[in-house]
């Protein structure tokens, strides 16, 4: 064994770093936390851990080679978690208080080699605040599922920051659906280049009588204005701004983002990818701007210093860099590959000269008291635009003022006033950020778990068509016609669904703490201040649990929260007709409960894009005029009956022994048409069929699928799958790669633990 031991939190990380250090270090990986907090005293806030089941063989190895090792440094990341995870090795191991803790916001040879000439002991402080955090997670988790579960149909769980972020995303659908869409009139015109009116008008009639007034009009320029300006480079991404750049540029989610930005700093490609600090190291800055120097030239270059304004960014020393500017590519897949080029090009676009532009606008002048406005902007200095960002040019003719324009056209559009955008990961991170609601390392959760939850989903529509009048003046001529656009695309935002819409307004009812932005984003300042040792952590958590426990005391009187909408009755029957939530979502329901009336009610599916709230008596007796599931189709060629249900996993077609399930299409209207190519499709992926063991061909290519769930392997690629037969397919089974599952947790050692 070496004479010295570090432990890290990554085996990916522990191969990276045991590269640099030599022979003399040997670095061995935790895998994350190795114990649990499994119970809290909700008078002491002590907490009881125990070791997690599926890191026994982990520690019992960690702790021969602590024993062997003459000095054993703790290398665990640099946030509160970090911290946490070295506190718990040292109680754990029965390693010294004194044991030298390292950090590094890179894994380098020179960050290495400095962190090992500077070690420090485990910040209990910092310890605190994370044990404070995980104490209230785990407090608001189960007290507040518990209540939810109970008295909220569908709702599984609800947490302490996932509950104000699926607050902001159920407002904005709200807002959405109170906005009234008014339209006006805007007018452009074509001189050769696009200009604008600088009114617009609120009717057609008056769109179509400014137009007339231009029959046989002159133009004239009335004003030229030239005006320099300059583009400045965005700061140096911090873990938020990266996650809401990579949603915006790549697309990705936050999750994805995560992810890979992980895999980049355990290779060493990257800097600690979990910070709010813009900071840059000297050493970082001089050597981007000599690459821009060597690469663009001097003119390229502007040296600058970010200062981070929350004096709370304080878990991370620098802004997410390359740890080598001069390494052009990063990454062991596409998405790594991606967002390291994405985190070059900024952290380069920092040290670059201001990009010059200049920007030109013609005022056109008419016969009325309106002018057309046209706006121009070139680029006359691309600087760090050079590499990161881009401006869309549109350079506008010479004129003078004074000198004639003829008018190709003007055109007269009916536009609708759009609502607010509903949020995207992105922009959820950004608000989330400006509130002071969680913390860099938390955002990819939260949007994970809302999702999981089933509280949002992300949306698939690319929106509805809709009619715009269109006016137009030509060749002396006014003439009018219908176009159509696209409004309401909901393509890759979140949606609350009406189980989220129920549990935000079941917990902003009752539980207003929770919800609200500020109380949690003082939390989240509080936990700063524990790590500060400026705040005691019992203090706090008690601050906090005494009046949300009298909360959670006084919800056992609350009547279970349906939030039913009464549409109105049934004109044929007479039967009252509601709009509900239920533990699968939102749907209609003919007549009373069936406990009331003795008999069972009928129920519809929602109609599409429309909540519990927005439903109307008139579109709730459509969907109840819709045929029963399930629902036959019709026989398909080969003379199998096709039939239409829905099941807990969404509609799907039952063709035999086949369950096709169809995303894009409606059970209770689709035809046998429309369903029988996706049943020959499904029928023909099967190559070879022995009941229980079948050989498919998938969307990643042909496998073998044994009984039961989740019982598949593929078949090499160089084997020719309809050649393989029931006793090659039940040997390829039996000889499947096993994958390594964490045992059952049971009942281990514990131990009582919160002091310093």
């Amino acid at each position: 064994m070496s004479k010295n031991l570090v432990i890290v939190e990554s085996p990916a990380k522990a191969h990276t770093i045991e590269k640099y250090l030599g022979k003399d270090f040997t670095v061995l990986a935790s895998v994350g936390h190795i114990r649990k907090d499994t119970k809290v005293d909700k008078n002491t806030f002590d907490v009881t851990y125990e070791i997690d089941p599926g890191h026994k063989s982990i520690i019992t190895d960690l702790k021969k080679a602590a024993k062997d090792a003459d000095k054993v440094w703790l290398a665990t990341d640099e946030d509160r978690e970090g911290e946490a995870i070295s506190w718990h090795l040292c109680e754990v191991l029965k390693l010294p208080k004194d044991t030298a803790r390292i950090t590094f916001h890179e894994i380098t040879k020179s960050a290495l080699e400095d962190a090992i000439k500077n070690p420090r002991t485990v910040d209990m402080d910092m310890v605190s605040s994370q044990q404070a955090r995980q104490t209230l997670d785990m407090l608001v988790g189960f007290d507040l599922s518990g209540v939810v579960r109970k008295k909220v149909p569908g709702a599984i769980s609800a947490g302490r920051v996932q509950s104000p972020a699926l607050r902001l995303i159920v407002e904005r659908e709200q807002a959405i659906e109170k906005f009234a869409s008014k339209y006006t009139y805007k007018v452009s015109g074509d001189f050769g280049f696009d200009t604008k009116l600088d009114h617009e008008f609120d009717s057609e009639e008056d769109a179509k009588k400014f137009l007339n007034d231009l029959i046989g009009a002159e133009y004239k320029v009335n004003a030229v204005e030239n005006t320099p300006g300059i583009r400045k480079p965005a700061p140096p991404f911090t873990t938020a701004s990266m996650q809401i750049e990579a949603n915006s540029k790549l697309g990705f989610s936050t999750r994805v983002t995560m992810n890979a930005a992980q895999a980049l700093y355990q290779a060493g490609m990257i800097t600690y990818h979990r910070t709010d600090s813009l900071n840059l190291s000297k050493q970082a800055i001089t050597s981007m701007a000599s690459y821009v120097e060597s690469k663009y030239g001097k003119d390229y270059v502007k040296v600058r210093n970010f200062r981070t304004k929350d004096a709370s960014a304080q878990e991370a020393h620098e802004a997410i860099r390359p740890t080598d500017i001069n390494r052009e590519t990063a990454g062991k897949n596409d998405y790594e590959k991606r967002l390291y080029a994405l985190i070059r090009s900024r952290a380069l676009a920092t040290q670059m000269a201001d990009a010059k532009v200049e920007t030109t606008t013609i005022t056109i002048s008419t016969p009325t008291p309106h002018n057309f406005i046209g706006k121009g902007e070139v680029v006359t200095f691309d600087g760090f635009l050079k590499v990161y960002g881009r401006i869309k040019e549109n350079e506008l003719p010479k004129l003078s003022v004074g000198e004639k324009v003829i008018a190709n056209s003007i055109i007269a559009r009916q536009t609708f006033a759009k609502p607010q955008a509903r949020y995207t990961e992105g922009s959820l991170v950004k608000k989330l950020e400006e509130l002071g609601i969680g913390r860099p390392s938390t955002y990819a959760t939260i949007m994970t778990a809302i999702q999981a939850r089933g509280y949002v989903v992300k949306g698939e529509s690319d929106g509805e068509e809709r009619e715009v009048n269109v006016l137009t003046l030509s060749n002396n001529q006014v003439t009018t016609e219908k176009s159509t656009e696209k409004f309401g695309a909901n393509k890759g935002k979140l949606i609350p669904t009406p189980i989220g819409e129920l549990i935000s307004a079941f917990l902003t009812d009752n539980f207003k703490n929770i919800v609200d932005y500020k109380f949690t984003a003082n939390i989240e300042k509080d936990l700063d201040l524990i790590a500060d040792a400026k705040l005691d952590r019992v203090k706090m958590l008690r601050d906090f649990y005494g009046p949300f426990n009298n909360d959670v005391l006084a919800s056992e009187g609350i009547e279970r929260y349906n939030n039913a909408r009464l549409l109105g009755h049934d004109p044929e029957t007479g039967k009252a007709i509601y709009a509900k939530v239920g533990k699968n979502g939102g749907f209609i329901q003919l007549g009373e409960n069936e406990k009331d009336a003795g008999e069972k009610p009928r129920f519809a599916p929602l109609p599409k894009r429309k909540s519990v709230k927005t439903v109307t008596l008139e579109q709730a007796l459509k969907q109840l005029a819709l045929p029963q599931l399930p629902r036959i189709l019709g026989k398909a060629k080969d003379g199998v009956e096709i039939i239409a249900a829905a099941g807990p996993f969404g509609p799907y077609l039952k063709a035999g022994k086949y369950n096709i399930p169809i995303k894009d299409l409606d059970p209770y209207t689709v035809t046998l048409e429309e369903a029988e190519p996706l049943y020959v499709t499904k029928r023909d992926s099967y190559i070879a069929d022995w009941g229980e063991i079948q050989i498919i061909n998938g969307a990643y290519g042909p496998y073998v699928k044994g009984p039961g769930r989740r019982n598949f392997v593929r078949i090499p690629k160089d084997i020719d799958p309809k050649t393989v037969t029931k006793e090659q397919a039940e040997e390829y089974l039996a000889n499947k790669p096993k994958k390594t599952r964490r045992p059952a947790k049971r009942r281990a050692s514990s131990k009582k633990s919160t002091k310093k």
